[in-house]
């Protein structure tokens, strides 16, 4: 099983939610995070207020934990869902799992997800 964390903008929720769903997927959680990345949370003229001086960004984590043989599809959807083409569209990170466990049942590995 892999872990797929994906750092997104706010405004590609809906469309990454939706694009995950028509492939078959709908747990996931979801995190409002803040952060930057190569350009250090410069926004080139996205804030240009004075009184705005927070150099980190607002963005969306999005975790799931899905089978192995889902995760091309899984990535491709969020990776199209999230594009915008600008600066900040994100990062998606993927790990390997050892082990899931429901803590309600007991069932474990792809039964608990």
């Amino acid at each position: 099983m892999k872990k797929i964390e994906a750092i997104i903008k706010p405004s590609k929720l809906s469309n990454v939610k939706e694009s995950l769903h028509e492939i078959g997927l709908s747990g996931m959680t979801v995190s409002d995070v803040k952060g930057f990345g190569r350009q250090r949370g410069q926004d080139q003229g996205l804030n240009n207020s004075p009184d705005y001086d927070d150099e980190f960004r607002v963005k969306i984590k999005i975790e799931l934990i899905i089978e192995d043989k889902l995760i091309d599809n899984a990535l491709e959807a969020i990776k199209n869902a999230a594009y915008s083409g600008k600066i900040g569209d994100g990062k998606i990170f993927v790990y390997n799992i050892e082990q899931v466990i429901r803590i309600r049942t007991g069932e474990k590995g792809s039964d608990a997800v």
